[in-house]
């Protein structure tokens, strides 16, 4: 499979050598610094594209794809709530192909589903509030992560008294903290924290006056993560439309 990279920082030099080891070959690779790429053989040669950039560049790289007739796995966040629809009609009846995933990590496909799974069983039990926690590298520019917000949506179809979710505090990396706890009782409320160079970990917990019940994915590395997005792109090979961690996993 020939690959072209679009964003060559740290996860996209943890997909190349992940995608090498699987006997894949790296044909481009597009950073800031070369973005007249888009436009070249090498790129238009790749059979697909892995996007992992930021939320601001994210749309307009998988337009540019696209248009190139590409297919892309994109990994970026903090874009999709806007623009999901458009990538879904975009994506109809196989015209273009875009994998999504906030999380490429196996780990947390399977934490989405127990996720959703306790969220079912909590609907007898409302003496539970429910709240997401997560925690993320002082590099990530978006604030909840996107995987929060995909396990805090898992929870909202899942759980009869939750119809939406809203930001809660932020714990820079500075020391200080922003945001608030109030929020609307139908809310979850997500709390960010920013520390180190942590990959990820993610926090659900169901607190009640007198117990709590908490689940809780941490990543060690990227490497989770890295492998995830090599074996969605190897899945895109032989499937066309709008795909995601469901159709990878085949829950």
């Amino acid at each position: 499979m020939k690959i072209a990279l679009i964003g060559y920082g740290r996860m996209g030099h943890e997909i190349e050598r992940i995608a090498l080891s699987r006997g894949h070959s790296i044909v481009c690779r597009i950073d800031i610094d070369n973005p007249q790429d888009f436009d070249s053989e090498e790129f238009r040669s790749a059979d697909v594209a892995i996007e992992f950039t930021a939320p601001t560049q994210a749309y307009g790289n998988v337009i540019k794809a696209f248009k190139a007739g590409i297919k892309v796995v994109s990994g970026s966040t903090g874009w999709m709530e806007q623009k999901r629809d458009e990538m879904r009609a975009l994506c109809a009846d196989g015209a273009n192909t875009l994998f999504w995933s906030s999380n490429f990590s196996l780990g947390v496909a399977l934490f989405s589903k127990v996720n959703e799974y306790l969220a079912r069983l909590m609907n007898g039990y409302p003496m539970y509030d429910v709240g997401i926690t997560e925690i993320h590298h002082i590099h990530k520019l978006d604030a909840p992560s996107g995987t929060a917000i995909t396990l805090a949506q898992g929870i909202i179809d899942n759980l009869d008294r939750k119809t939406g979710w809203s930001n809660g505090t932020v714990a820079n990396a500075d020391g200080t903290v922003t945001g608030t706890t109030e929020h609307d009782s139908r809310d979850i409320r997500i709390d960010s924290i920013r520390r180190g160079e942590t990959p990820g970990t993610h926090v659900i917990e169901y607190d009640s006056s007198s117990d709590f019940i908490k689940i809780i994915h941490s990543a060690q590395d990227r490497s989770g993560l890295a492998l995830g997005a090599v074996l969605a792109a190897e899945y895109t090979i032989g499937h066309t439309g709008f795909l995601g961690m469901d159709d990878l996993m085949n829950f």
